[in-house]
């Protein structure tokens, strides 16, 4: 009772002294950007460095600029060409943005990006009506296209439109990239439509900083509209975002034509590059600003110290009161609550422990970049993940994976030892694992003869131990996503280890189920309903640990089940040789001891797994049971998903495995976009590079 009443008071306490607070500290939120990124490579900054100090004075005298008059701002703030402390900065807006909009864009921008990348000297940041960037560099008459991130509307084109809507695209995106380009050094902006057949018509836009030479915008533009089968194909809508240019197509009109003719620009002469400013410059209303900062400190430092004074006290309380009570609960380790912050790598030291990524020292090629051994000063042997620039995995995948492996513990579960996120570069730094992963392995006809029953049935029971923690026993709900042969890494022990989290997915503990817009995972192991209509739960790991299972069994993989000289799907020959009652017929012939009644039980659970109703595949609490227990009997299975009658003949059957997947290997992950929603409401999704 008596620390409700404190808890109300304090809250009184807390609205009582806001509405004391100056109106500009009360309203100092800004909307947050499209996107943004913090550049770690050109170094950071301390605050009130003589670096900070020419930041905020640039920046604060960049809107109140006239700029080219064309919505383009281009400046620098330091003593000296080659001064360390000097900033250069690039503001541009929408060509069909009006002034007053334009300079509210950039006003906002200001604010935001420092308090975004609050020690970094080089940042950009995207509003929908401008962009803003800073640097410690020259970047005016630069052309680049990194970083940058695309977007897309999660609606498909109609099939029977496909053809004809990406050839007028294609087609109006040319036009406006001419007339961009040769728009001259003021502006490099276009906008127009175009109807393709279907009665459907798109609407686009394209530009370029004005700094870029017509040359180097046309090629800009081309590596944008290059992104387009990998961000947005048969979208009806879509953008690709670069520091340099940028385009955009929806089938709505999303543009201002009334204020594409601007003002007749100053008379001044072309924009040219910035001259050199000198430090002991005072921007016109400087002074006045160091007056309202000097009253908004003597107002908010009494507050703020006020504030803190009896937050402590109520947080001194409810510790007293609760320390006799505090105890850890079973089960609960103490590692998962670490923080990305603290598993940081320097990238200096993964390249030395790498040998600089030498050829020597590379372990394989998966879908999302290279994978490295390393060996750390204090002699300890790691993993290194290197995600390649043109991968499919984007900062969204990466920080996903680290944050997710690095609160999961478990001796099924790959351990994620760190991470490093600077130089452009994105690397995860794992446990090394010896035996490499399991498809090297069980695919194998030499090497898995070595991995007799015994051995396999372990592996089984660790993948499976594996994903109950991942489901139940964790202090998370994860969906993995992407369970397969590839995805299983083997350690000295013959211990199973799940690994690559990229595409895994964050249930609360009580959510069974989950939609996507974003198909990933790769075909063969991905459950029918996710696969067709992107949805997702736990029961879409066990159709893939069922297939994974049937793998194990039989030594082969899922597309490609030989017989004799007949080649099947591994499912359908599994369904129709339990059906006929010779399911024995899919045990790996290597397999010469073992229990064969083991076998054939894990047999059916794998076909329980890959049942196509949902509700009938066991839970991985119930495999469990199912694998320990052999005085629970098992309920016949259903037909698998997927599952090919006979009258198909194998030419299409691997013809419709080829067709499936983003590139000629098997293993390589699948990534696109399908509509969320049967609704007609249409929404950006967002995917950064």
């Amino acid at each position: 009772m008596v620390s409700s009443r404190f808890l109300s008071m304090l809250l009184s306490l807390i609205l009582l002294l806001m509405t004391m607070m100056p109106e500009n500290l009360a309203q100092s939120a800004y909307p947050p950007f499209l996107y943004h990124f913090c550049i770690n490579e050109r170094g950071n900054y301390t605050a009130n460095s003589t670096y900070h100090e020419n930041l905020k004075t640039l920046l604060s005298s960049l809107p109140s600029s006239t700029g080219n008059g064309y919505g383009f701002y281009n400046s620098s703030y330091g003593s000296g060409e080659s001064s360390k402390d000097k900033v250069y900065a690039i503001g541009l807006c929408r060509g069909d943005v009006q002034l007053n909009d334009c300079r509210s864009c950039l006003n906002d921008s200001i604010h935001a990006l420092p308090e975004i990348c609050p020690n970094q000297k080089e940042a950009l940041g995207w509003y929908d009506y401008c962009m803003l960037r800073y640097s410690n560099r020259s970047i005016y008459g630069m052309t680049e296209t990194m970083p940058a991130f695309y977007l897309w509307n999660v609606q498909n084109v109609s099939a029977s439109s496909l053809d004809g809507f990406n050839q007028e695209l294609r087609k109006l995106l040319e036009s406006l990239k001419s007339e961009a380009a040769t728009g001259g050094s003021l502006r490099k902006f276009a906008i127009g439509n175009a109807s393709s057949p279907g009665f459907i018509t798109v609407y686009a836009l394209v530009q370029c900083t004005p700094d870029l030479s017509e040359p180097e915008c046309n090629d800009c533009l081309d590596g944008a509209f290059a992104q387009i089968p990998t961000c947005c194909n048969g979208k009806i809508g879509g953008r690709v975002i670069t520091p340099s240019c940028n385009f955009r197509y929806e089938v709505s009109r999303f543009f201002n034509t009334t204020v594409v003719a601007l003002p007749s620009p100053p008379l001044a002469s072309p924009i040219s590059p910035p001259p050199s400013t000198n430090t002991s410059t005072t921007p016109t209303g400087l002074k006045s600003n160091k007056s309202s900062t000097r009253t908004v400190v003597i107002i908010v430092v009494p507050i703020v110290i006020t504030l803190a004074l009896i937050i402590s006290l109520y947080v001194c309380l409810k510790v007293r009161k609760r320390k006799e009570k505090l105890e850890i609960l079973p089960g609960e380790d103490t590692d998962e609550i670490r923080t990305p912050d603290s598993l940081q790598f320097d990238f200096d030291t993964i390249r030395v422990a790498t040998n600089n990524f030498s050829e020597a020292n590379k372990l394989g090629q998966g879908g999302f970049g290279s994978v490295y051994k390393g060996r750390l000063l204090n002699g300890e042997d790691i993993a290194v993940k290197r995600l390649s620039i043109n991968s499919g995995q984007g900062d969204l995948e990466f920080k996903n994976e680290v944050l997710l492996v690095a609160k999961l513990q478990h001796r099924n579960l790959v351990r994620l030892l760190g991470f490093c996120l600077e130089r452009n570069e994105r690397l995860l730094v794992y446990e090394f694992v010896p035996n490499t992963s399991l498809d090297h392995i069980i695919f194998d006809r030499t090497k898995r003869e070595q991995l007799d029953w015994a051995m396999r049935y372990k592996i089984i029971v660790g993948i499976t131990r594996g994903l109950l923690y991942l489901h139940e026993d964790s202090r998370l709900r994860i969906i993995h996503r992407d369970l397969k042969a590839s995805n299983i890494l083997i350690d000295a022990e013959l211990n199973p280890k799940i690994s690559d989290f990229g595409m895994a997915k964050l249930f609360v503990l009580d959510q069974t189920q989950g939609n996507t817009s974003r198909i990933v995972g790769t075909y063969g192991y991905m459950a029918p309903e996710y696969a067709m209509h992107g949805q997702f739960s736990v029961k879409s790991d066990v159709y893939s640990f069922g297939v994974l299972v049937l793998e194990m069994v039989s030594g082969q993989k899922n597309n490609c089940f030989r017989q004799g000289e007949n080649v099947e799907d591994l499912l359908s020959y599994a369904w129709k040789s339990w059906r006929e009652g010779t399911a024995s017929n899919l045990i790996d012939p290597t397999l010469r001891n073992g229990s064969r009644t083991e076998i054939m039980r894990c047999i059916h659970i794998g076909l329980l797994c890959v049942q196509d109703n949902i509700a009938d595949r066991p839970t991985m609490a119930s495999i469990i049971l199912m694998l320990n227990s052999y005085s629970l009997s098992l309920p016949l299975p259903s037909q698998p998903a997927f599952f090919m009658h006979s009258n198909v003949g194998s030419d299409m059957r691997l013809g419709w495995e080829d067709n499936s997947r983003v590139t000629g290997s098997s293993d390589r992950s699948k990534s696109n976009s399908a509509k969320a929603s049967d609704n007609e409401v249409s929404y950006t999704e967002l995917y950064p590079r």
